[in-house]
C-alpha cells in the first residue's frame, strides 16, 4: 500500500467516525491555535511597544529612580516606590549638565477625582515642569502652559488635555474656569492640542499642574517619579547620559565602585530592554500554550489504542491476506498523522482569524498595532502537529503490527 492509498484509507476511516475524530483532533486544534495566537499577538504587542517608544523620539534621555542591570528594567519600573530622585536633581542637571541637553522635564503622577461645576472625572493628573511642552514637542491650543515662576511657587494653575476639557466643560470656554482636584482648587490657564495615543496612553485625557503643587498640595511627597530630557541631536545622547550620571552620582554621594541609585537610559536603550523582555514573555507564553499540544497528543494516543482494539479483526484479515507488520504500522501511523495534520490546519486557520480580529480591534482603538502572522509560526504549527502524530501514534501502530493474525481473526 503506497502513501496515497494510506492517506485515502485514513480519510475514509476518519469520515466514518466523525464525532470521535473531531474530539481526537480537538486538543491539537486548540494547541496549534493557541501557539499561532500567542506568536501573532505577542509580535503585535511588541510592535505597539516599539512604535510607541519610537514616537517619543531618538534624542530623548530618561532617568528613573533605582538601580538596574544594563539589560533590565529599574526597580521603579516594576511598581516599587523608589524616592532617590529629587526636584533639585533636575534643576542641577539643567544648570550644570552638558550643553547638548536642551531641556529637562520632571514628572510625578497621581489619581483623584477632578470636578468642574456639575461635571467630574476620575483619572490621572501629571505634575510636571514648564519645560514639558519643549521636551514632549507638545502644543497648547488655547491659553498657555504654566510658567517657571508658577512651577517654582506651586501655583494653583492647570492645563487640560483636549479630551479632559471636553469631558469637564463640553463646548464651553475653559480658560479662567476653576477645577478641583481632590479638595484643592486650580485655575485653568490652557488647553492642549489634540494628540491622540502616544507613549502608551491617550494624551488627550491628561491634566497637567506644576510639579511642586502636585508634590506639596496633593501627594505630600518630596521626590519625582522620573525625568526626561531632550538632547540637541541623537549623536550627543551618550555624552548627555555620561553628564547626567556624573551629576547625580556627585549629588547622591555615591563613591567610586558603588552602584548607582538611579537609571539613565536613552530611547534606543529602553527599546532594547523592552524588546528583550517582550521576547522572553512571548516565548514563555508559547511554552504554556504548547502544553495543550502535549495533552492533545496523549488524547490521540488513547483514541488510537482504542481504535486498534476495535479494528483487531480487520488487522487480522489484512495479515491473513499477506499484509506485513511494517505495513500495518505504517497505516496506523498515517492515520495518526492525518488526524493531527487536519487538526493543525484547522488550528492555524482559527488562530489566524482570531489574530486578525485582535489586530483590527486594537487598531480601531487608535493603537499602532501591526498584524504579524509569520510563515515560521505556520510552519511551526504544521510541523509540530505532524510530529505529535508520529510520536504519539507509534505506540498504537506498533501494538497493531504485533497482533497475531489467527488470534486477531478470532477476536470478538
Amino acid at each position: 500500500m503506497n502513501i496515497v492509498e494510506s492517506v485515502s484509507t485514513s480519510l475514509q476511516t476518519i469520515l466514518r467516525t466523525k464525532a470521535r475524530s473531531f474530539l481526537t483532533m480537538l486538543g491539537i486544534v486548540i494547541g496549534v491555535m493557541s501557539v499561532i495566537i500567542v506568536l501573532s499577538v505577542g509580535a503585535g504587542a511588541q510592535s505597539l511597544i516599539i512604535n510607541q517608544v519610537k514616537s517619543l523620539g531618538s534624542n530623548l534621555v530618561g532617568v528613573l529612580p533605582g538601580n538596574s542591570e544594563d539589560d533590565g528594567p529599574p526597580a521603579s519600573a516594576m511598581g516599587i516606590v523608589v524616592t532617590t530622585l529629587k526636584y533639585s536633581d533636575g534643576q542641577a542637571i539643567e544648570k550644570n549638565g552638558c550643553k547638548c541637553i536642551e531641556n529637562v522635564a520632571m514628572y510625578v503622577t497621581g489619581n483623584d477625582t477632578v470636578t468642574a461645576g456639575d461635571s467630574n472625572i476620575t483619572g490621572t493628573y501629571t505634575g510636571t515642569t514648564a519645560n514639558y511642552i519643549n521636551v514632549e514637542d507638545a502644543n497648547v491650543e488655547f491659553g498657555h502652559f504654566f510658567s517657571e515662576d508658577e512651577e517654582k511657587t506651586a501655583g494653583r494653575v492647570a492645563v487640560l488635555g483636549f479630551g479632559s476639557k471636553d469631558k469637564l466643560f463640553g463646548d464651553e470656554d475653559a480658560l479662567g474656569k476653576r477645577i478641583r482636584i481632590g479638595s484643592v482648587n486650580f485655575t485653568v490657564v490652557g488647553v492642549m492640542e489634540e494628540r491622540g495615543v502616544s507613549g502608551f496612553q491617550n494624551q488627550d485625557d491628561q491634566l497637567f499642574i506644576p510639579i511642586t503643587a502636585a508634590q506639596k498640595l496633593l501627594l505630600g511627597i518630596d521626590y519625582v517619579n522620573y525625568m526626561r530630557m531632550k538632547v540637541d541631536t541623537a549623536l550627543n545622547v551618550e555624552q548627555a547620559i555620561d553628564s547626567v550620571k556624573d551629576i547625580l552620582r556627585d549629588r547622591h554621594n555615591i563613591a567610586t565602585g558603588e552602584a548607582d541609585d538611579f537609571s539613565v537610559r536613552s530611547t534606543a536603550q529602553g527599546l532594547d530592554a523592552l524588546t528583550s523582555i517582550t521576547d522572553a514573555l512571548k516565548f514563555f507564553l508559547v511554552a504554556i500554550a504548547s502544553l495543550a499540544l502535549v495533552v492533545g497528543g496523549f488524547g490521540i494516543m488513547n483514541i488510537m489504542l482504542a481504535t486498534v482494539q476495535e479494528r483487531t479483526q480487520e488487522i487480522g484479515l489484512r495479515k491473513a491476506i499477506g499484509a506485513k507488520s511494517n505495513q500495518i504500522t505504517f497505516q496506523f501511523l498515517i492515520e495518526s498523522v492525518v488526524i493531527t495534520f487536519l487538526g493543525g490546519a484547522i488550528g492555524i486557520i482559527l488562530g489566524a482569524l482570531i489574530s486578525v480580529i485582535v489586530a483590527k480591534f486594537a487598531q480601531s482603538l487608535g493603537y499602532s498595532w501591526d498584524l504579524v502572522i509569520s510563515l515560521n509560526s505556520i510552519l511551526l504549527g504544521a510541523g509540530v502537529s505532524i510530529g505529535i502524530g508520529l510520536i504519539f501514534g507509534i505506540i498504537p501502530a506498533r501494538r497493531a503490527s504485533k497482533l497475531n493474525a489467527i488470534e486477531a481473526l478470532r477476536y470478538e
